[in-house]
């Protein structure tokens, strides 16, 4: 690459990010001098890249690792799509697809899985919440934008798409082939336990699911529960839309959440006391795979003291996102407005706590000598077998008394 090439692929890369930098500092408030001194930084950050670096550098590729470690930092669910990425996204979008149940975000410039939706061909695969996509169809994650990570996985149902994976408790990668299919969640689990409690799980928020989760608690009540255990372990699925229409089937009154951001003027949820189902004792049981709309559930009936929370921090996603074009063909997809808990919390920023911290179970996954999940081991669950062993469900026994 000649100086002079090198020297506009640089200052181009350079105000790019200048310009990305002065709308966030502008937007967040800072200083005219705060924000040109970390652009003062970045910029001497970049000449030295170009000229002490041990070997001529790839200045794409540094500028795409900037954009995407800038985004990153506020937002683990922000894309920058340079503009080829972003016509494949485009052609992608609206076409009718199949995929294998996965849901993404991003954590120290990795791809990683929120959830598995279930019955997917990826939640049958044994993938779980924490887990590590270092490779798809041979391209390397790392720095990888998450949009076209999710653009990479559709594809013609019955076609196959392979990745390598670090699962949580198997620390060796490993080559996974997933078959893209159509898919739909298993029946809602419900039964009523000793002592009169209902127990139901509710691995989806999906619109068809919500309607599934009223009939089964208006049955759970007809056959004498007295008490409710809502069960929102690994469910990833579901807007915060759905979310707000789940959490007013427990509440008459009160704030479910409220939506707002920096150009985005708040807007309140209110529960409708004609979409109240039932009054009675509950708790929700909620761990790193709670997600999305369940979080924006969890959080109203915790801070209304409709229900007591038992479990771990949930995985914290409730934002609204916007795609901005660039002039060059380029994109950000980027969170515009975020959440809240009726108590003010950010839930994409913090996620929701229970009031009660219990660890989840270890999931029952067992693998062949080569690393690989046994299919029919594999539970559309990460959970315990048997509820009686469940250490969270017992402890939000002991909660309700």
């Amino acid at each position: 690459m000649s100086s002079r090439i090198k020297y506009l692929v640089v200052s181009a890369s350079t105000c790019l990010t200048v310009f990305l930098l002065l709308g966030w500092g502008v937007g967040r408030g800072a200083s005219q001098d705060d924000t040109l001194k970390h652009i003062g930084v970045f910029s001497e950050v970049v000449g030295y890249i170009q000229k002490q670096y041990v070997e001529e550098p790839d200045m794409k590729s540094v500028t795409m690792g900037a954009l995407d470690g800038m985004l990153e930092a506020i937002d683990p669910f922000a894309s920058y799509l340079s503009a080829d990425q972003y016509r494949e996204y485009l052609k992608n979008k609206d076409a009718k697809r199949s995929d294998v149940g996965l849901v993404l975000s991003k954590r120290y410039g990795t791809i990683v899985v929120v959830d598995a939706a279930p019955g997917s061909p990826a939640a049958k695969a044994g993938f779980t919440t924490g887990d590590m996509i270092e490779s798809i169809k041979g391209l390397p994650t790392r720095d990888m934008p998450l949009a076209y990570a999710n653009t990479l996985l559709q594809g013609d149902p019955g076609s196959d798409i392979e990745m390598s994976v670090v699962r949580v408790r198997h620390p060796e990668p490993q080559s996974v082939k997933l078959t893209r299919a159509g898919y739909s969640a298993p029946p809602i689990e419900s039964k009523v336990m000793a002592n009169g409690v209902g127990y139901i799980n509710v691995n989806s928020l999906s619109a068809s699911h919500l309607k599934e989760v009223a009939d089964a608690i208006k049955q759970l009540q007809r056959d004498g529960a007295k008490k409710l255990v809502v069960d929102l372990r690994y469910c990833g699925t579901g807007t915060p839309e759905e979310g707000i229409a789940f959490a007013n089937l427990f509440m008459k009154s009160g704030r479910i959440t409220y939506l707002k951001g920096q150009r985005v003027s708040e807007q309140d949820f209110n529960a409708d006391p004609a979409k109240d189902i039932t009054d009675l004792p509950m708790a929700v049981l909620i761990n790193r795979g709670t997600a999305d709309g369940a979080e924006v559930a969890a959080a109203a009936l915790q801070d209304n003291k409709r229900a007591q929370l038992v479990g771990e921090r949930s995985y914290g996603d409730a934002g609204q996102r916007k795609t901005l074009t660039m002039d060059d063909g380029s994109a950000i997809i980027l969170s515009v407005a975020k959440y809240y808990s009726p108590d003010g919390k950010a839930i994409q920023d913090t996620g929701v706590v229970p009031g009660t911290l219990v660890a989840d179970a270890e999931p029952q996954v067992e693998y062949d000598e080569n690393g690989d999940v046994i299919p029919s081991a594999t539970p559309e669950k990460t959970q315990p077998k048997k509820l009686e062993d469940d250490p969270v469900l017992k402890k939000a026994l002991e909660v309700l008394g």
